[in-house]
């Protein structure tokens, strides 16, 4: 138990390496070698885990609570019509309400992170 305590606080960073990593991998397929700027979003938070700061940890919390609340106001405009999408963007909206729930709450898994005494 102890194990799974010291290491709980990076899988934020371990979740939005994988993000990154399958963004990456999509846009690669389509766009080649203009995909390779994407990896760079994922320096901050190979920083983390390497060496953790607590201002850097606490500003990328902050940037993805912003981003996420903007994903979950996107994702209710979606449900509730207020915007026309096609049938097949509808499928992917079981999908879509899980990501908006997971970045979220891994943001939020970040500001506690920072705000903890020892990181």
């Amino acid at each position: 138990m102890e194990t799974i305590n010291k290491y709980s606080k990076f899988i934020p960073y371990l979740y939005f390496l994988a993000v990154i990593a399958y963004w990456f991998t999509d846009v690669n397929q389509s766009n080649g070698i203009t995909a390779y700027p994407i990896l760079l979003f994922g320096i901050p938070f190979i920083w983390q885990i390497i060496k953790p700061n607590k201002r850097l940890n606490f500003t990328l919390g902050i940037t993805f609570v912003c981003l996420s609340s903007y994903m979950i106001v996107a994702y209710l405009s979606d449900i509730f019509n207020i915007v026309n999408v096609s049938n097949s963007a509808k499928q992917f909206m079981v999908y879509g309400g899980i990501f908006v729930i997971a970045n979220f709450v891994m943001a939020l898994w970040m500001i506690r992170n920072s705000l903890k005494s020892s990181f």
